[in-house]
């Protein structure tokens, strides 16, 4: 049982949770409210900006015309691959160059260049390479995510606390022990804070490739509609995504909450 104090120290915490929940939520129905009333009395100009009415008719309208899904579905596979891709990947090349610190400083300018380099540039030449395909958007958002990946995973690892290491040595414990026993548990939060960056950058990888080579997906709605200047479709397409990213940053963070208990 808990004790009278704790119990009122739960309580307060649970009140915190959901006053930020409900402010979150708040702010956003207060957004929408603002943007819907500033067209209807013509304060914006709609064909530039449109509103929240005209976005839920054209959700409405690619629902009835079976295509809303399809695109989603095309979307959330390519970012899904794209995202475990560049996790896993990322995190098996950071323990690689953790371990052996002459390849680490032989890589790490590479890394650093890579990084800084637009990767937009490199389209044309993933296209050629990979086809005008899935295969190309996934590999350009691969670029844009698993770098980051590699650079933040990697500073982490070596971040860890040298004195906890030099214990584990002193005890004979082998370079494996002291990954699996010190080092992964160590930057638990910081995996969890990796693949939350992992999603936007994901995102906006998938979304850089739909632009330039697909036929279907939230990124090809956003380039078609703005191309027949249908701009009530672009801004469904950019609140589509913003949902699934939403969607997908809340669905790692209840995974985090799930591995914590």
């Amino acid at each position: 049982m808990y004790s009278k104090e704790h119990r009122e120290y739960l309580k307060k915490i649970k009140l915190k949770n959901f006053l930020i929940k409900f402010t979150q939520i708040l702010i956003i129905l207060l957004f929408i409210f603002i943007w819907q009333f500033a067209a209807n009395h013509n304060l914006i100009n709609t064909f530039i900006s449109s509103s929240p009415k005209s976005i839920l008719n054209t959700i409405i309208n690619l629902y009835q015309d079976g295509s809303l899904f399809y695109h989603i579905w095309i979307t959330f596979y390519e970012v899904l691959i794209s995202f475990l891709i560049a996790t896993i990947g990322g995190i098996i090349i950071a323990t690689i160059l953790w371990r052996y610190k002459f390849i680490s400083k032989v890589i790490d300018p590479y890394l650093t260049i890579l990084n800084s380099m637009p990767k937009v540039s490199l389209g044309p030449i993933i296209i050629i390479i990979a086809g005008a395909g899935t295969k190309s958007i996934i590999i350009m958002a691969l670029f844009i995510s698993i770098i980051i990946t590699i650079i933040n995973v990697h500073q982490a690892f070596i971040s860890t606390d040298q004195n906890k290491i030099r214990l584990l040595k002193s005890f004979k414990a082998k370079p494996y022990q002291i990954y699996f026993k010190l080092i992964l548990p160590s930057n638990y939060n910081n995996l969890i804070n990796v693949c939350k960056v992992n999603i936007g950058l994901v995102f906006i990888g998938v979304i850089m490739g739909e632009f330039l080579v697909s036929k279907a997906g939230i990124g090809y709605l956003i380039m078609y509609g703005s191309q027949v200047f249908n701009l009530n479709l672009v801004m469904t397409g950019i609140i589509l995504l913003a949902i699934m990213a939403s969607l997908m940053y809340y669905f790692i963070v209840f995974i985090e909450k799930r591995l914590q208990k």
